[in-house]
């Protein structure tokens, strides 16, 4: 099961002891998955909610969209895996992943990758065709346009990347709604600013690794000041969404207004702390925090609204 040409970068000792459980989470990216379910469950949420639709009735629908969805998002990741894993064995933080070590062949990725994929799209199109097709688009522009095209070609790969990022909440919603409310776009769009901030922070703290894999991250070809100069105009633009959502109530908006400005403020402070890497993780911990609570908070607030 090993793959000569990927392991020849990882010393026989540094391969990790690790389960075929654990190497198969690994490979599908299980924290991506989640992460994109969460977003994905709360379109769809929302768009029951806005349809007058009945959760309980509508279970089918429920579990088709988010088995789909997390199908095509597992087999978009291990596609991801089994494209770059002549880049990832550089990558130290990346090392350990089974396309890496040899632990799972090459060959039995990409069937994994696209049987997973094909399968997704399938149950999607069950729901409804627009859904489908969104999750065509998702697949398209993360596994062609983000990881086969720009990412080693692009310091703008990032940006690009960030279309699939914002994909999971459309196809909730669309597998319930395929006449797509203005909500869902404006979901959709915080998705996609979101994502710059979030993942300039992570590439940050690996500028050295994508250094040298020779991968244009924002922070290896423009330096930490012109990347803290993106993020706070990225997060920036995060600030006037809350106020076209005033139908998910006003408790909302002005719980994503206050954490907008705490993230605004957390990115000012960059240019003051002199610690750029401590300032990246504080960046990073708080994207993470606060993709999760602003979506919790829309399924919760609408509920009890």
């Amino acid at each position: 099961m090993s793959d000569s040409r990927v392991i020849t970068g990882v010393e026989k000792t540094e391969i990790p002891e690790t389960t075929a459980l654990k190497d198969f989470l690994s490979l599908i990216k299980i924290g991506i998955v989640n992460s994109n379910l969460i977003t994905t469950f709360t379109g769809l949420w929302l768009a029951i909610v806005f349809t007058n639709k009945h959760f309980f009735q509508s279970l089918d629908i429920v579990f088709l969209t988010l088995v789909g969805s997390g199908l095509i998002i597992a087999g978009s990741c291990t596609l991801n895996n089994y494209i770059d894993r002549d880049i990832d064995q550089i990558m130290h933080s990346k090392r350990k992943r089974p396309t890496v070590t040899g632990k799972i062949s090459a060959g039995k990725v990409l069937s994994l990758g696209l049987f997973f994929v094909i399968l997704g799209l399938i149950l999607l199109f069950m729901t409804t065709v627009t859904a489908g097709v969104i999750g065509i688009i998702g697949v398209f522009s993360y596994v062609v346009l983000y990881t086969m095209w720009s990412k080693r070609l692009f310091v703008s790969n990032t940006i690009i990347g960030s279309i699939p990022g914002a994909v999971p909440p459309l196809i909730g919603w669309a597998a319930v709604d395929p006449h797509l409310h203005t909500v869902a776009w404006i979901i959709f769009l915080l998705m996609f600013i979101w994502q710059p901030p979030h993942f300039y922070a992570l590439a940050m703290k690996r500028c050295e690794e994508y250094r040298a894999a020779n991968i244009p991250m924002l922070p290896v070809v423009k330096g930490f000041k012109t990347t803290k100069n993106h993020m706070v105009v990225w997060v920036a633009l995060l600030l006037p969404l809350p106020f076209f959502l005033f139908s998910l109530g006003i408790p909302f908006v002005i719980l994503a207004t206050a954490f907008n400005i705490g993230w605004l403020v957390l990115g000012l402070y960059g240019y003051k702390m002199k610690d750029d890497l401590k300032w990246a993780r504080l960046m990073f911990v708080y994207s993470l925090n606060y993709l999760t609570i602003i979506f919790v908070a829309m399924v919760i607030l609408t509920l009890i609204k």
